[in-house]
């Protein structure tokens, strides 16, 4: 049995933090926390609920160059959960962001943010 209890955070680097606090605030509603410590780099830290935290990093990305799958589900992703898989997708649409839906048939949908990180968006049944 793993004493591993939670997962507390995320870090995904981006390139252009302006750009990506649009699409994390703006598109999917995050809410950015106001008392992030001074670090060497920008960045910004979003609240998920249940203690759980997405940090943003303004650093250099080493995959930048890398070929990244048509589907996310076949790429490196956070699952997020979601109250409202059809308010999301209503968002999604209005910003031209793309997205797929899980080829495993779960109701599950993958976008990639501004920086190609994958995000999976899950609404818990």
């Amino acid at each position: 049995m793993s004493d591993i209890t939670a997962l507390l955070h995320a870090g995904l680097l981006v390139s252009d933090l302006a750009r990506a606090k649009v699409f994390y605030e703006s598109v999917l509603g995050l809410k950015r926390i106001a008392d992030r410590p001074a670090l060497p780099y920008p960045g910004e830290w979003y609240e998920l609920g249940a203690g759980q935290q997405l940090h943003l990093m303004n650093l250099p990305n080493p995959d930048a160059a890398s070929v990244r799958p048509a589907h996310g589900g076949r790429d490196h992703h956070i699952a997020l959960a979601v109250s409202n898989m059809d308010a999301l997708k209503s968002r999604l649409d209005a910003a031209g962001v793309q997205y797929t839906v899980s080829q495993s048939g779960r109701a599950a949908l993958f976008c990639r943010d501004p920086d190609a990180n994958t995000l999976e968006f899950v609404e818990p049944g």
